[in-house]
Formats: structure tokens, C-alpha cells, sequence
């Protein structure tokens, strides 16, 4: 057992749960939920804040400035609550309450953003008052996970070798794409691997991130209304958009076998447990990533009034049976690297 000072100090990163039993695929879920900020964002923010107090960026009377739907926001308040620093999250409605009081509770500002951007999205809106504030105030820090290097550097470093090192003959992987930090860092590593990974990446339905018409979007974590700056497609083979509806089914049907996942997770279960249905081969080595755990979701995909106003009282009716994934399989297809084919 670690004795720490620091809370970014410890991060658990090699638990995987085989849930094969729940859906009847050899599928690895990385958890990656077991650290003080509950979630894979506190590699990211730890490695773009020590870029910035490498590069002198930071001083004593700085504030740090970032926009965040609510992951990176907690990790940045963990790691500037240890460090002393004085941060302030720019986030939007759909921020889970816990989140927001989370953030709170660790000394850190927080602002709301409520008016839609030009795609139906907050984080245009977010960007804009972030600018202005570092405009206003040469004391403001804003580390820009959308464009900081730092974002998939981290993955590289730790979340890719960690999969590598339980899973060498790994055949598959599925990662959520937001800011595309975590995809970018895996793919980069696993191009160079010592064996061809098919790179699969998991995106919400109504998000532009690869494309498409924007359109409603009520879970945060996956997803952007505009194309993440990080995103480099050449190292993607293939994309998958799942509905978040069958978001919150997947959540719940693991919930029913005791694993609480947040959204992002339910998402690329979903997708990953859809793919290896189409593709009938039961000989593949598949690992998924689990952004975070449930417990900030309380309140939005677990609690049934959000749920029933949102998306309509039958939503959860046939959770334990249904694979809801089978009905969209002509929706997704495979296609050779450097070749990309959207579902």
C-alpha cells in the first residue's frame, strides 16, 4: 500500500473487469475511476500542469482557467487544492450538480455558461468567456485541454502502456472521444506496438466531433460541438456513435450486476459490446476504457424523473434483455487503416 502526500500521487491503473458475464463478449473495461478526482482526467491535468509550472506559466499569483463539462474540472481542482493554486472552471448546465459542488467543496470557482453556441452546444459559448477572461487579466492561466499537447502526451505515458503491458496480444481497443486526449495518446502508442491494434473510437450521437449534424446532447463526457483540435483521424480505423439511450441502458444493465460506470462509460461498452456482435469472433483480445465511475450521475442517468422527462417512461423497460445495438448493426461498419467508415 502507497503512503502519499500529494493526491494526485496515487492513481490505480491496472484494474479490469472481464464483463463477459454481463454481456456474453470477452470484453476488458479499464477502470479508470480510483484516484482522488474519481476519474482518467487527473493523468491529463497533472501532466498539462506541470508543463505549465515547467514553462514558468504559473506563479504564485496566477489563476488557473479551463473549460470542462466536469471531469477535468474536478482533477484541476484536486491537483491546484494540493498545489495551492487558485483555479476556475468555465462549465454549463449540463454539468452533474455533484460535480459542480464537488469542485466547490475543493476551494475552486465555478462559473455557468447558459447561452447555446452556433451548433446547439455550450462550449463555444465556454471558449468565448475563457478568452475574455485571460484578456482582461494577464493573471488568468488558461491550459486549453482542446489544443494542449499535454492532454495526450499523459495517455501515452501511462494509460496505453498500462494496457499494453496486461494485454499483449491486444487486438482491439474502444476509447470515448472528447477532447480526444485519451484517443490520440493510445493511438500514437499502439501505431508503434509491436502488433497491428485496431483502434476503434466512440462518439455520441448529435456530437460533431467526426462530422454530422449536431443535435441534442444531455451526457457529459463524450463528444463536442466543434472537431477537437487533438484529433488526428489517420491514426483512427474506425468511429462508432452511439445513442444515449443505449448509453443509459448499458449503464444500467451493468448497474444491475453491481458496476456503477458513469456515461462515457456506458457509451463505449455499448459500442464495444456492438461491435463484437457484428463481427462474431470470440478469439479477439478487446479492451474498453472506463473514463470514471457513477456516483456523480446520481442525479441524471440513475435518477428515474431525469430520465422519464428526457427520454420517455419505457426507456429502462427491457434493460436486463435487450441488446439494443443488434437493431443499428447495418449502421457501423469495419475499414482498413487510414480509411474511415462512421456509424
Amino acid at each position: 500500500m502507497p503512503v502519499i502526500s500529494a493526491p494526485h500521487a496515487f492513481n490505480e491503473g491496472s484494474l479490469f473487469v472481464d464483463l463477459e458475464s454481463i454481456f456474453g463478449y470477452r470484453l476488458y473495461l479499464k477502470c479508470e475511476g480510483f484516484n482522488f478526482a474519481g476519474s482518467i482526467k487527473l493523468k491529463a491535468a497533472n501532466e498539462m500542469v506541470q508543463s505549465a509550472e515547467r514553462d514558468g506559466r504559473l506563479r504564485p499569483d496566477s489563476i488557473l482557467v479551463e473549460s470542462s463539462s466536469g471531469n477535468l474540472g474536478v482533477a484541476l481542482s484536486v491537483i491546484a487544492a494540493s498545489k495551492g493554486h487558485r483555479f476556475l472552471c468555465v462549465t454549463d448546465p449540463r454539468c452533474n450538480l455533484s460535480t459542480k459542488l464537488l469542485m466547490e467543496a475543493l476551494g475552486s470557482q465555478v462559473h455557468v455558461v447558459t447561452d447555446l453556441d452556433g451548433n446547439g452546444g455550450f462550449l463555444g459559448t465556454r471558449l468565448e468567456y475563457v478568452r475574455a477572461l485571460c484578456a482582461s487579466d494577464e493573471r488568468y492561466v488558461w491550459l486549453s485541454q482542446y489544443t494542449n499537447a499535454g492532454n495526450w502526451r499523459a495517455h501515452f505515458r501511462t494509460t496505453a502502456p498500462e494496457i499494453a503491458g496486461h494485454f499483449p496480444q491486444l487486438d482491439v481497443l474502444f476509447v470515448g472521444t472528447g477532447t480526444a486526449g485519451t484517443l490520440m495518446g493510445c493511438a500514437r502508442y499502439f501505431r508503434e506496438w509491436q502488433r497491428p491494434v485496431r483502434i476503434v473510437a466512440v462518439d455520441s450521437v448529435g456530437s460533431v466531433a467526426f462530422g454530422g449534424e449536431p443535435g441534442r446532447r444531455m451526457i457529459p463526457g463524450l463528444g463536442m460541438s466543434m472537431r477537437p483540435p487533438l484529433l488526428d483521424e489517420s491514426y483512427v480505423d474506425e468511429v462508432i456513435r452511439v445513442e444515449e439511450a443505449d448509453t443509459i441502458r448499458t449503464c444500467h444493465r451493468m448497474a444491475r450486476r453491481g458496476f456503477l460506470f458513469g456515461g462515457s462509460t456506458g457509451s463505449v461498452v455499448s459500442a464495444a459490446t456492438g461491435w463484437l456482435a457484428r463481427h462474431g469472433t470470440r478469439d479477439l483480445t478487446a479492451v474498453a476504457i472506463a473514463p470514471d465511475l457513477g456516483e456523480r450521475y446520481l442525479d441524471t442517468i440513475y435518477q428515474t424523473n431525469w430520465l422519464q422527462d428526457l427520454y420517455g417512461e419505457h426507456l429502462l423497460d427491457s434493460t436486463r434483455t435487450d441488446t439494443p445495438w443488434e437493431e443499428d448493426s447495418a449502421k457501423s461498419a469495419s475499414r482498413g487503416p487510414g480509411r474511415r467508415r462512421e456509424a
